[in-house]
């Protein structure tokens, strides 16, 4: 039975229970927590509106009690007991049930669980007082150390920004000693607001005899006659029955094929091995269909069903390689059912700063964008949380690989503290069961950039209470005692080769690693400079110096569409570095980005402007990398950008916004993430195509190379045929004494649709000829909430881009090229109903507002004849 109708009251720190004023409680939010129920009751106002995120302040320094009624029999009959379960507490809480103290909590990962069998009264009374996150903790002298040294690193490192250093030094010192996501506490994308409550469900649980408290299906082996071998584990609490029992266990294929298997519970267990005939295996999406098994679990004492469960499980093999690399160094590359895979995608953050109450289409809708973009993983950072089941259950159904992060970041721990030691040996073992049976779940890494902070700081890995005990002991054992199929990784970055030094962590040889020496301008181990200004020592080109084995943090800053800006900041807030505006930009300084887009595009003087360069700037900058690493493939095997989604609505390394719109990064990693991708090099002087196959099978194809003038000159047009193995990156096509300059262009197409087409450009986008052609929209509805638009060019179009006009539009494709006469047909849903897709706003480079959107009908073969539009494989 689950828990529900709570009721709130903020007082005083302090109070005692018996003495609670009797008027001002307010409906709760749970799953959910302070801030949401306070807004729900309209006793504060957003705090992502504006600048109000300060007057939210006060919440945190309260005590908060939440109190709910509830009728329950006492169990009576023989064999049974109730246990008060509490999924997710946030975070130092008591809790009472009908006056009696049953408990004190300070972990928000794992359960509060409590035998109530002796306390139940047909009514009951629960009451939770939550106080402030940070209560009664002080900062250790290693912390102050910690700090002083970070900040003395990070000068001589030449590190301008310090909105996420003062976190790191003022008060992770503190929270890193409390089980609580450390980005509560404000970091560069995000506002200091730490989420308090009751997150997760509350359940009252009457159960009988004996119960399934875990299980395991892991698949150990794929066989050569298209069998699996699985391993069956199912973990009992049996307290009140000493009878034998079995555990039946039935796994369904989609076609119908039920495999079934009993097995004899002894010492609370009961194990064995299933070969599974004609499986049917997970893939990731780009690879093939992520099938599950309906899984049936049935506890039993004869004949006599004691409890039953159900789970959804994906049969599939995952391993890390990391064998020698001929190029140097190791491999780190991920192989899923014995096929080497790259791993494309972006770190998932929290999908709102209060962390309870996210709806589960939202996450099924972040993932379908993720999807839709092509990646194949995210990467759950671990600054936030272990995230909602919604989230993994979209991750298993729609084919998405997780890396899952523990959760400490970027400080030390201190791993001498009993009471901190123990926590985290039960929220490791929490969490590894509960997500051990998940077919998307990739690989369990220890942390986020604890060891560089570390390194940075003290220039060593030695042993020593900053976390290293977690790291090395606690969590692998973790994993190896309750998985045993999932590897474990001891941070992220973390690398190993002795030859790279205290470097080795976000070294080039060994393991993967973070590339910031882009945006932050920095030398962490990449390479390259000196630079000539802090602009070139920031710029995306610096990615073709990298030569790591797997890049799994990088990133460039850039704004949101204009229309998520005006639903969360005055009119007259919209302008570049107003108050406001900088408010909601967390990064330090305000204008970093300056001095890059001063490079790529000028810098920008309007709001409009702003929007539009310093997308361009990000999109172009990821596109850059991506296609340098997946050139570089197999000796790097991953880009996972950072990030791919935002906690508030601000200015950050996102690719889709807090309203779910996304950027045009997205939809240029869309097309970089294809399974097939071709993209140009200019090597000693030479033009380059290459092709880079990141699929199961061979791909067979043409590429049509054009080099031509914007003012629409061909001087060069070449067919070239080519067949690549998968996992295989070559160049197939290269010219000479080629006139590259900066009012021509290369230009790959794919006549069969094989991949998308792709461009290069040979100067700067400030430097090119732009904005001298035309085009043509033709928009047309074809439903109540889609609409169809047609966009012809006369004469080159860059960046050519459909505006959101409201939340939940999606287009088929945006942010395009176009050649002179090119036409792309844009697919629109999620239109609010009755919209006039006349209305819809489309714009191209330098942001020019066009108008010339009418209402059309379609023309026979329009699509096809002449279209050059992008394609996906």
């Amino acid at each position: 039975m689950q828990i529900t109708g709570f009721e709130l009251i903020g007082t005083e720190q302090g109070l005692d229970p018996t003495v609670l004023p009797h008027l001002g409680w307010a409906p709760a939010v749970v799953p959910g927590g302070v801030h949401e129920s306070l807004l729900a009751a309209g006793r504060i106002a957003s705090p992502y509106w504006d600048r109000q995120e300060e007057d939210a302040r006060w919440i945190e320094d309260r005590d908060w009690w939440f109190r709910a009624s509830f009728a329950a029999s006492q169990p009576a009959g023989h064999g049974e007991r109730a246990r008060l379960v509490f999924h997710g507490l946030d975070t130092v809480v008591d809790i009472w049930l009908n006056g009696s103290l049953l408990g004190h909590h300070e972990n928000m990962f794992r359960p509060a669980e409590f035998d109530v069998t002796d306390r139940l009264e047909a009514g009951n009374e629960l009451l939770l007082r939550f106080s402030p996150p940070l209560e009664g903790l002080e900062m250790s002298g290693a912390a102050v150390r910690m700090a002083e040294r970070l900040a003395k690193a990070s000068s001589a490192a030449g590190a301008e920004d310090g909105g996420g250093e003062s976190t790191l030094t003022a008060i992770m010192p503190f929270a890193s000693q409390r089980r609580k996501a450390a980005f509560s506490w404000g970091w560069d994308f995000g506002p200091r607001l730490p989420s308090i409550g009751i997150w997760r469900p509350v359940e009252l649980l009457v159960e009988r005899e004996a119960v399934v408290i875990g299980h395991h299906i892991r698949t150990d082996a794929l066989q050569a006659d298209g069998s699996a071998l699985v391993n069956v584990l199912i973990e009992v609490d049996r307290f009140a029955t000493e009878e034998a029992l079995t555990a039946r266990v039935e796994l369904t294929a989609p076609s119908g094929l039920v495999t079934t298997v009993e097995l004899p519970v002894e010492n609370g267990i009961a194990r064995g091995t299933v070969i599974v005939r004609e499986v049917e295996l997970w893939w990731s999406h780009d690879l093939g269909t992520p099938t599950l098994y309906e899984v049936r679990i049935v506890l039993l004492d004869g004949e006599t069903v004691l409890h039953h469960i159900g789970d959804r499980v994906g049969l599939r093999t995952i391993a890390l390689d990391r064998g020698e690399d001929p190029e140097g160094g190791r491999r780190f590359r991920f192989v899923l059912n014995g096929t080497p895979i790259f791993a494309r995608g972006a770190a998932w953050l929290p999908a709102d700063m209060l962390v309870g109450s996210v709806a589960a289409e939202r996450y099924r809708e972040l993932v379908g964008l993720a999807r839709d973009a092509g990646m194949n993983m995210l990467r759950v950072w671990g600054g936030g949380i272990y995230e909602q089941d919604a989230f993994y259950q979209a991750c298993d159904e729609l084919g998405v690989l997780v890396w899952q992060d523990f959760m400490f970041a970027c400080i030390d721990y201190p791993s001498d503290d009993p009471v901190l030691l123990r926590e985290v040996e039960l929220e490791a073992k929490y969490q590894v069961t509960r997500l051990r049976n998940r077919a998307s779940l990739a690989i369990w890494a220890g942390n986020n950039e604890v060891q560089v902070f570390h390194g940075l700081a003290y220039g060593n890995y030695e042993p020593g209470s900053w976390g290293y005990d977690f790291f090395y002991r606690v969590l692998p054992n973790a994993v190896a005692a309750h998985d045993g199929a999932v590897p474990y990784w001891p941070g992220s970055p973390w690398g190993e080769d002795p030859s790279e030094g205290v470097l080795a962590a976000n070294g080039v040889l060994d393991g993967d690693r973070h590339a910031w020496e882009v945006w932050h301008g920095l030398e962490l181990g990449a390479g390259g400079g000196p630079y000539a200004s802090v602009g070139e020592s920031r710029h995306y080109r610096r990615y073709a110096n990298d030569r790591g084995k797997f890049i799994s943090e990088f990133g460039i800053h850039a704004s949101p569409e204009l229309s998520t800006l005006r639903r969360w900041l005055p009119e007259e807030a919209l302008e570049v570095h107003s108050p406001s505006f900088d408010q909601h930009n967390k990064d330090n300084p305000k204008d970093k980005h300056d001095a890059v887009l001063e490079i790529v595009t000028g810098i920008p003087q309007t709001i409009e402007h702003y929007v539009d360069r310093t997308m361009i700037s990000q999109a172009e900058g990821l596109k850059f990398g991506v296609e340098h690493y997946r050139r570089r493939q197999p000796h790097c095997s991953g880009t996972l950008v950072w990030q791919f989604n935002d906690v508030w609505p601000g200015f950050s390394w996102s690719v889709v916004d807090h309203d779910l719109v996304p950027k045009a990064s997205y939809h240029y990693l869309s097309r970089a993430y294809v399974p097939v991708l071709t993209s140009f090099r200019v090597q000693d002087g030479a033009l380059q195509l290459w092709v880079t196959n990141s699929g199961r099978t061979m791909a067979c194809g043409t590429a049509v190379v054009t080099l031509a003038t914007f003012a629409g000159r061909e001087e060069l047009r070449e067919t070239i045929a080519f067949e690549l193995e998968p996992g295989q990156s070559q160049a197939v096509w290269s010219g000479a004494d080629l006139p590259l300059t900066v009012d021509r262009y290369a230009w790959a197409e794919s006549p069969d649709g094989l991949f998308p087409s792709n461009r290069l450009f040979f100067g700067e986008i400030k430097e090119l000829p732009l904005g001298t052609g035309s085009l043509d929209v033709v928009a047309e509805a074809t439903g109540p909430a889609t609409a169809r638009l047609t966009i012809t060019a006369s004469g080159f179009a860059y960046f050519v881009h459909v505006l959101t006009p409201a939340r939940g539009v999606r287009f088929s494709d945006n942010y395009v090229d176009l050649r002179d006469g090119d036409r792309v047909v844009i697919d629109v849903s999620g239109l609010p109903e009755g919209y006039d897709p006349a209305q819809l706003s489309v714009n191209d480079y330098p942001g020019d507002r066009r108008d010339s959107a009418l209402p059309g009908r379609p023309t026979s073969g329009h699509c096809a004849e002449g279209n050059e539009r992008q394609k996906r494989s």
